[in-house]
C-alpha cells in the first residue's frame, strides 16, 4: 500500500495498522467529508489520524492543515509528536521542516504548513494567517475533552474551512463512559460524507502493541471487566446511572425483517413540546432480544395526520398499542382504518414494563433508522440523589420512544408479569 505525489512515493504499511486501509481508501477516493474515530487504548486512531493529516497535505498541494485539542499545553507531546513519528515512518523527514515555535511542520516542496492550535485560545484560531491557499483539513484530538462539543467543533469548520474544494475533518476520542457526553452522542449520528468507525487494539498488529501492553490490557479484562470494556474496548460503560446496558446499535436490513414474525407497534401520544413517538418492535422469544426497527417522531401534527404517515410504513392490519390515556386518540386511529388498541396498564406497570426491558438478553436498534429511539435508550438514565448516586426513580422526561416501545410489548411483559 503506497502514496505518492509529485514524485514522492511512500510506503503506508508501517503507518496504518490494517483496520483503517479501508476508511483511507474512502478519504483518498474523496467520500468522505469528516471521519469520527473513536477507538480505546491501542487501536492506532491516532497514527491512522496523524498519517491522513501528512498524506492530505502531499494530495493538495493549495491546503494547509490545521490539528487542534482544548489545551495548547498539551499540543507538543500528543498530537505535534504524532505528527514528527508519522513523517519519520513515512520517509519525509527530509522534506518537512517542523519547530516548536511556532508550532508547525512545514512542507519544503510547497511551502504547506501543519499548524498545532488550542481550543482554549480562540483568538489564536482567527488570527491564523496563511501564504498561499486554504486550511483543508482539520484533527480534533481528544474530541470528547472540548468544551462546547460539537458546537466548538462547528464553529472551527466555519472559521477555518474556507476558499477551497477539498475538505476533511478527522475526530478522535476515547469514548466516555457515559453516552450522553457529545463525543459519543456524535458517533452515532449518520449524515453524508460522515464515516464512523470505531478501532480497538484487538485489531492493531500485535507486534505494533508489544507484550507488555497486551499483558496490561489481559490483566485488566480479567480483573476488572467494566474498566478494561471502557479503557481497551472504548465502550460507553456508563456511571452505574444507565438504566440500559442491553442496548446494541446494528443495521437491520429488509431482507433480515422479512425474515420476522409477528411485528407490532407502538404509539406515545404527543404534541409539542412532548413529541409523538411511533415505533415497530418484533421480539424474538426465544433469544430473548427485542429488535427496534422503525421510528416516527412527530410534533404538532392531529391523529388523521399521523395516521396517514403510520399506514404508509406498516402494512394492512399491523397491530398498534397505544397509550390508554388518550382513548379517543386511539379511537380516531381505528376509523382511519388502523388496528389500533389501547394499551393496558394499572398500579406498578412502568416498574414492571421497564424492569422486563432490562432483563431482556439485547434490544437491538437500527441507529439510522432510528436515531431519536438509540439516543433516547443509550442516554435514559436513573434519577440521582445529592451524591449523584443512582437511585431506583425513572424519569419521566426524553423517554417518548421508551414509551412507544412500552406499549408495543404491552401484551408480552404483561402476560409473562402475571
Amino acid at each position: 500500500m503506497t502514496a505518492s505525489n509529485a514524485g514522492t512515493r511512500v510506503d503506508l504499511k508501517d503507518v496504518l495498522g490494517p483496520a483503517f486501509y479501508e476508511p483511507h481508501r474512502k478519504i483518498r477516493s474523496g467520500a468522505v467529508e469528516e471521519a469520527v474515530l473513536p477507538g480505546g487504548r491501542g487501536s492506532l486512531k491516532s497514527s491512522f489520524c496523524g498519517a491522513e493529516v501528512v498524506l492530505f497535505i502531499l494530495r493538495n498541494p493549495d491546503c494547509h492543515a490545521l490539528v487542534l485539542r482544548q489545551v495548547a499545553d498539551t499540543l507538543r507531546d500528543s498530537v505535534y509528536a504524532q505528527i514528527l513519528w508519522c513523517i519519520d515512518k513515512l520517509g519525509l523527514g527530509g522534506s518537512f521542516r517542523c519547530t516548536q515555535s511556532p508550532m508547525q511542520c512545514i512542507y519544503k516542496p510547497t511551502g504547506q504548513r501543519i499548524l498545532f492550535r488550542g481550543l482554549d485560545d480562540p483568538y489564536k484560531i482567527k488570527s491564523i494567517k496563511l501564504p498561499f491557499g486554504y486550511i483543508g483539513c482539520l484533527w480534533f484530538e481528544e474530541a470528547d475533552q472540548i468544551k462546547g462539543g460539537e458546537s466548538a467543533v462547528r464553529n472551527v469548520q466555519q472559521s477555518a474551512l474556507r476558499g477551497g474544494a477539498k475538505a476533511l475533518t478527522l475526530i478522535s476520542f476515547n469514548p466516555p463512559a457515559s453516552s450522553r457526553n457529545w463525543a459519543n452522542r456524535y458517533a452515532r449520528e449518520s449524515r453524508p460524507g460522515k464515516l464512523v468507525h470505531p478501532t480497538t487494539y484487538l485489531q492493531a498488529p500485535p507486534e505494533w502493541l508489544g507484550p507488555k501492553f497486551l499483558s496490561q490490557a489481559d490483566w485488566l479484562r480479567q480483573t476488572k471487566p467494566t474498566a478494561y470494556r471502557h479503557e481497551y474496548l472504548g465502550e460507553a460503560v456508563g456511571n452505574g446511572t444507565q438504566v440500559f446496558d442491553n442496548i446494541r446499535l446494528e443495521s437491520i436490513d429488509k431482507k433480515r425483517i422479512r425474515t420476522f414474525g409477528e411485528i407490532i407497534s407502538g404509539v406515545d401520544w404527543g404534541w409539542y413540546p412532548d413529541a409523538f413517538a411511533f415505533n415497530r418492535t418484533w421480539y424474538d422469544a426465544g433469544r430473548r432480544t427485542l429488535y427496534i426497527i422503525d421510528e416516527l417522531t412527530l410534533n404538532k401534527l392531529n391523529n388523521f395526520e399521523t395516521a396517514a404517515m403510520i399506514k404508509r410504513r406498516i402494512p394492512q392490519g399491523e397491530q398498534i398499542i397505544a397509550d390508554s390515556a388518550e382513548p379517543k386518540s386511539c379511537a380516531d386511529y381505528r376509523d382511519a382504518g388502523l388496528r389500533c388498541f389501547e394499551a393496558v396498564k394499572g398500579p406498578g406497570s412502568v416498574n414492571q414494563s421497564m424492569k422486563w426491558l432490562q432483563s431482556l438478553a439485547a434490544i437491538v436498534i437500527d441507529p439510522d433508522k432510528c436515531p431519536d429511539t438509540a439516543r433516547e435508550f443509550t442516554e435514559y438514565e436513573y434519577e440521582t440523589n445529592k451524591e449523584g448516586e443512582a437511585i431506583q426513580v425513572y424519569v419521566d422526561a426524553d423517554n417518548h420512544h421508551i414509551d412507544a416501545v412500552r406499549y408495543a410489548t404491552n401484551r408480552i411483559w404483561l402476560r409473562r408479569g402475571t
